[in-house]
């Protein structure tokens, strides 16, 4: 007859590397393609996102369809970008996509896209609550099709379109990022606890209407 006790220890031990083995494959499959987090380093993105703040970062959704205006995403940024060739993956909030036109500024100081004017309330403020403008330089651009305008929410921190819109010599390729470098969108900050929360479009994006077919 033989030992349930004994048997059922042993049966653990010996299926335990296969459970191990298959715990790796679904993390490495998950984090290649479906979710992965990312530390962010600078202050580009202030006060959104913080030096230091993790972002669980979905890798799938634009698998099935384009980024959206105000959504929060990470790309591998172009060459011309990078003031260290270390730096690949960047993160920024998309301001236009492909068609779009986007102007800076409005008599009020508004940066417009396809003529609607942004509040953009999420742009970095200090600690008295004065806000940055949404940009100190000029700039009057349409979008390319299947590439994004990209900025950071700490304008004066960012290197984003704006930014390499004016090194480039006001060149809309070089100014902008393809969606294919898209890795992915970033939806939540998930540590440190004390800051988390869900990265969700601002309502000021609802209202901007479709670009003008020319």
């Amino acid at each position: 007859m033989i030992d349930e006790q004994t048997k059922r220890p042993n049966t653990f031990w010996r299926e335990l590397p296969v459970l191990l083995g298959v715990a790796i494959i679904v993390a490495v499959v998950v984090r290649a393609f479906v979710l992965q987090t990312f530390y962010i380093p600078s202050e580009s993105m202030e006060n959104t996102l913080l030096i230091r703040d993790r972002v669980l970062v979905n890798k799938l959704v634009y698998d099935f369809r384009s980024p959206h205006r105000g959504e929060v995403i990470v790309f591998e940024a172009p060459d011309s970008w990078r003031n260290d060739p270390s730096e690949e993956d960047f993160i920024k909030r998309v301001i236009a996509t492909g068609g779009d036109h986007v102007v800076c500024c409005d008599d009020k100081q508004r940066i417009t896209v396809n003529g609607k004017a942004l509040d953009e309330t999420y742009i970095y403020a200090d600690e008295s609550g004065l806000q940055d403008l949404p940009s100190e330089e000029q700039f009057d651009v349409t979008v390319p099709a299947g590439r994004l305008w990209v900025m950071g929410d700490h304008r004066s921190r960012s290197g984003d379109s704006r930014y390499n819109f004016l090194r480039h010599n006001k060149d809309p390729m070089q100014a902008t990022i393809s969606e294919d470098d898209v890795v992915g969108r970033a939806f939540v900050v998930f540590w440190p606890f004390s800051r988390a929360k869900w990265l969700s479009v601002p309502e000021t994006f609802d209202k901007v209407p479709a670009p003008t077919a020319k």
